[in-house]
Parts: structure tokens; sequence; C-alpha cells
């Protein structure tokens, strides 16, 4: 399964095995099934026998699944061992802070990956960056190992570290955040995230307005803990019908355009030049792609009939 574009990820503890036979009904381009921090420390050891048979109930609607683990390297060990199996997508490392912890995470999934037979390099890392010296760090965590394919800032455990609550316009993220998006689109990963906090599912209008905050800056999709936030995610980082409509008008007119030898044309009584075609076409790659999403997703649940 590809990580080209995942525009929503639910992320639920797999120690919940209500949550993970249902997780498949919610739309989610990804779900990440939790071993970290919604999971108690007693029951760790539990929650990881689940992993291996809660992979294939939580992708049965098509969603790329991926398994958070804890950083703790004695946790870690055992996470990893518990979760690199057949059908796995990828592994949710949080608490990101350098470089040699990537490439000690890929040497762990390396030898996994070896020993049970997977396709070398399938498991794709998402890192999650949730403390000062990981923002410091960032250039080198995002350079660290091609098997990273997403980056994200974790607001709750930020706002912790700064020593301060989240704010409801989320003005303390925006640096973090900012400065994430910009190593992660220099390296070609895809930037996650919202400016604001994901736990007050109850405020789906609070909640939207920070995953518009998050788009903005550039970010490709977020994370949500319920499944009315994942229905915010999917409409908010999916281009709009209207504009994907002028996007292919647009693209189309200034096609023609170079045909006659002009690289500038009116449509609308706008001037359609080079960067505004460029624009354009981004609009329309990524309306395919969600389509493609779309489609994936519909084929899955269609086999399940």
């Amino acid at each position: 399964m590809g990580t080209s574009i995942r525009r929503s990820t639910l992320i639920l503890p797999v120690n919940i095995p209500h949550f993970v036979e249902k997780a498949y009904q919610r739309g989610a381009d990804g779900v990440v099934l939790d071993l970290e921090d919604s999971v108690p420390p007693q029951e760790k050891k539990s929650a990881r026998r689940l992993i291996k048979d809660s992979i294939p109930v939580a992708a049965r609607g098509g969603a790329q699944v991926f398994v958070r683990v804890n950083k703790a390297p004695d946790l870690l060990e055992e996470d990893l061992a518990a979760s690199v199996h057949p059908g796995l997508d990828g592994i949710t490392f949080p608490k990101t802070e350098s470089a040699e912890e990537v490439h000690n995470l890929v040497r762990q999934v390396e030898s996994l990956e070896k020993k049970r037979g997977l396709t070398p390099g399938h498991i794709a890392l998402a890192l999650i960056i949730e403390t000062p010296r990981g923002v410091l760090n960032i250039e080198a965590i995002a350079s660290a190992s091609p098997r990273v394919k997403f980056m994200s800032v974790g607001p709750e455990d930020y706002c912790l570290e700064l020593g301060v609550e989240p704010s409801p316009d989320g003005m303390e993220l925006f640096y973090a955040v900012s400065r994430m998006v910009v190593t992660a689109k220099a390296n070609g990963i895809r930037p996650m995230g919202l400016l604001g906090s994901i736990g007050g599912f109850r405020d789906l209008v609070k909640y939207e307005e920070a995953a518009r905050r998050g788009r903005q800056l550039g970010c490709e999709g977020a994370s949500g803990i319920h499944p009315d936030q994942i229905k915010v995610l999917n409409r908010v980082f999916s281009p709009d019908p209207e504009k994907v409509e002028q996007a292919r008008r647009a693209a189309e007119a200034f096609e023609e355009g170079l045909k006659r030898g002009t690289a500038s044309v009116n449509v609308d009584g706008k001037m359609v030049d080079v960067p505004v075609y460029n624009r354009a076409r981004l609009i329309l790659e990524r309306a395919k792609a969600v389509e493609e999403v779309e489609r994936r997703k519909a084929e899955a649940l269609r086999r399940l009939k």
C-alpha cells in the first residue's frame, strides 16, 4: 500500500477491541494502533499480543495501518517485535529527538523485515516531534532515512515541554509546525498536523479551525482520536471541488496558450502564467490522489460484502 496521501489518521488504543473492530468503518485514510500514551503501563505487555491480529482488522476498510510504539529502549524492542508483520504499513515513532534514534529504529525494523520475509524497505516511518530538542535537530532527523514518509508535531506533549497550555489559536505551536513543514517539504516528506489541540473532540468547530490553520501552513493531513474528527480532516485536507474545476480550466487554457506560443492567458479575467499554472497542477494532482484513496477504501469495503 502506498503512502502518497493521508488526509486523516485515526489514533486508537489497541487494547480496546471495540475501537479496533470499528476502525475500518470510520473513513480514515490511516489508522494508528497505539501502544504508547493511550495504553497504561500495566497493560502494554498484553496489548502487544493484540497487534498482529489487529493489523488486518484495522485495514479492512483500505486504510494504511501504522503502530505507534514507545520510545523507551526497553519497550521499543518488544513493541517492534510485536508490530512488524505482513500487512503493517509503518511505525509511528514518538518524541523523536535525533538522527541517531532514527538510525537505531531503522536497524531494528530492517532486521525484523528480513527475519519475517517482508519486502526490504516496506515499513515506512512517521516521526513525531514533541520536544524543543527535536525541533532544533529536525533537519538531521528528516534526512536520517528514506523510510521517513511523514512528520508531525505532537501538540500536547510539545506544549507540556514548553510549560504552557494549548491556546485557542495554537500560537505556541506556530514556530515548531512551520519549521517542521519547511523541513519536511525540503526532504520529500509529507508534513502532518494542525495548529491546536486534538484533545477537544467535542468542539468540532475549534478543531476544524485548527486543521485549517495547519493546512494553511502546508500540512497535508492530521490526526484525530474520534471518528467525528476524521470527517473534518477528510474535508479540510481535500481540495475544494470549485477550486479543482477552476484549476482544471486554468491548466487547460494555459496549455492551449503554449501551443499558440504564449505563456500567459486570461481565464475569467485573471492572468494565468507559469506559477499559476503550476499551482493549478498541484491542486489537480492532489484531487486525483484523493480520488485514488477514496477508490481504494471503497473497493476494500465492497470486498467485505
